[in-house]
């Protein structure tokens, strides 16, 4: 179970361990995968394995015969979870956008229905693998459920902030649409109690079961003032300049094009999920999740953001703070 970024995990009752691999390989995976933690309950963070090589958020779409094999093969290791090696609880994280279509959700419910038409493979991939998690629930004595934690920050983190730094360096960030959208995001401690609580609820009888649930803060904020205040945290100026949410989109297409018939190595810049998910709002109620397992935010977004801003002005090799983060290469 992985608890947190940092391989130190805060919270006592949490090993943290992390088995990665291809789902083709099924049987190595899964001797890692199940040395578990107390009771032998599992977390599983991921989706469905692609035989491409754009599998990033934002990248192209697989063909239907590659998802449709790997959706097989998890549906798979979901039953031998609990068929084979007496896993009786299963907490998958998920993401909110398997319900993101493009246009704004303000306080949106579990009740509304998964996209029907997708930008990227990674939504798609993450509905997929939910569905197949969810529909697991009962068969061969496990309990499932699922949490969808949205943008999930705090110190370690080796994803999001960096990818901000690193591109405000660059000069590459641009705002995104009028600034005023509405986001939620989870600090990374809340986002680990929530699957701990989501985990002992999981019992039989319990409404948890077989359910998905939106994680977050609780309190949207506005995208870009947030993103301003995390690049303020690291020492640098906010985001001045901008790009219309339609040229954004373009932009995206243009690449997602460029990257797809050239085979370029790594990823876009820019895509038409990213550019939607940077311009439009996307916030969503946790009250289930507040009434189902008792979650509450413990850590509020502006006790978040002072531990963020400490972690990154440490010096190493206790923290990488800005100046030990990916340095911009060939570009100022």
């Amino acid at each position: 179970m992985r608890s947190s970024f940092s391989p130190r995990s805060p919270h006592p009752r949490v090993r943290p361990s992390d088995a990665r691999g291809d789902a083709a390989d099924a049987e190595p995976r899964r001797r890692r995968s199940y040395e578990s933690t107390e009771a032998s309950d599992q977390t599983v963070a991921g989706e469905p394995s692609v035989p491409q090589s754009l599998t990033d958020e934002g990248q192209v779409l697989p063909s239907d015969d590659g998802l449709a094999w790997d959706l097989k093969l998890f549906e798979q290791f979901a039953d031998q979870l609990g068929l084979a090696h007496g896993v009786r609880r299963l907490v998958y994280t998920s993401s909110p956008s398997v319900t993101f279509t493009g246009a704004d959700q303000c306080g949106i419910d579990e009740s509304v229905p998964y996209a029907a038409r997708w930008l990227c493979h990674y939504p798609r991939s993450k509905a997929l693998a939910e569905q197949a998690v969810l529909a697991a629930n009962g068969r061969n004595g496990l309990l499932t459920c699922a949490l969808r934690p949205h943008l999930i920050w705090g110190p370690g983190d080796r994803h999001l902030v960096p990818r901000l730094i690193e591109r405000a360096r660059r000069g590459q960030l641009r705002r995104v649409g009028d600034g005023r959208n509405l986001i939620d995001m989870v600090y990374v401690e809340n986002a680990a109690e929530a699957h701990l609580r989501a985990a002992e609820a999981l019992v039989a009888g319990s409404p948890v079961c077989g359910q998905a649930y939106f994680i977050s803060q609780g309190e949207p904020v506005r995208c870009w003032e947030w993103i301003d205040t995390i690049l303020a945290c690291a020492g640098l100026e906010p985001v001045r300049r901008g790009i219309s949410a339609r040229a954004a989109c373009w932009a995206g297409w243009a690449c997602e094009a460029a990257w797809t018939l050239l085979r370029l190595p790594g990823e876009p810049r820019m895509t038409r999920f990213l550019a939607l998910q940077l311009a439009r709002s996307h916030y969503f109620s946790i009250e289930r999740a507040r009434r189902d397992f008792g979650y509450q935010p413990r850590v509020s977004t502006a006790d978040g953001l002072r531990r963020l801003a400490a972690w990154l002005q440490a010096p190493a090799p206790h923290a990488p703070s800005p100046a030990h983060l990916p340095q911009p290469e060939g570009r100022t």
